[in-house]
């Protein structure tokens, strides 16, 4: 490649590289334009790579854009993606991790009232990283309050958390990807 690079080639050169979400305003440092020019360049190169259905897509969530494989084309894929899966959550840990993300941040006594039963499944969604240890609460003792993770809106394709449906429809086990 002679010369200086394009923006597009910029874009998914970056969005490649990063292996994580990445924010318009760090698009606009690597391109050297405003971040609404880089906003516009996105779409851009978005509409171009969908034209011309080279098997990976862009991908608005956690605040920035990630390039990904469109879920179609995924199950083709499998015999070449490792580690294997996790095994789907548990109705239990569904029913802990929709509180965590709805009241978040939340002690585990709180989680347990919600719920009506243990809140043990909670180290099972630290350990998939879709919770964590927010701080600690003012209550006496000073119980660790939890909250979600950039990887929990990563996994559930939420741009944010005011993407989360509201409260009364919410049924975590349909945002699963099988």
């Amino acid at each position: 490649m002679s010369g200086a690079p394009s923006l597009g080639a910029l874009i998914g050169a970056a969005l490649l590289a990063a292996g994580r979400p990445v924010q318009v305003r760090e698009l606009a440092g690597v391109l050297g334009v405003p971040e609404d020019a880089a906003l516009r360049e996105v779409q851009a190169f978005t509409a171009r790579l969908q034209a011309a259905d080279m098997g990976f897509a862009v991908e608005a969530v956690a605040g920035g854009y990630r390039l990904v494989v469109p879920g179609p084309l995924s199950g083709h894929l499998a015999p070449l993606l490792a580690p294997p899966p996790l095994p789907p959550l548990s109705g239990a840990a569904l029913e802990v991790l929709a509180v965590i993300a709805y009241r978040q941040p939340v002690t585990r006594a709180e989680i347990e009232a919600m719920r009506g039963g243990s809140a043990g499944t909670v180290v099972t969604l630290q350990e998939r990283e879709l919770v964590k240890v927010v701080g600690r609460s003012d209550a006496v003792g000073g119980p660790l309050l939890y909250g979600t993770t950039e990887r929990f809106l990563l996994e559930f394709g939420l741009t944010g958390l005011e993407d989360l449906p509201p409260l009364e429809n919410a049924n975590f086990s349909h945002l699963l990807r099988s």
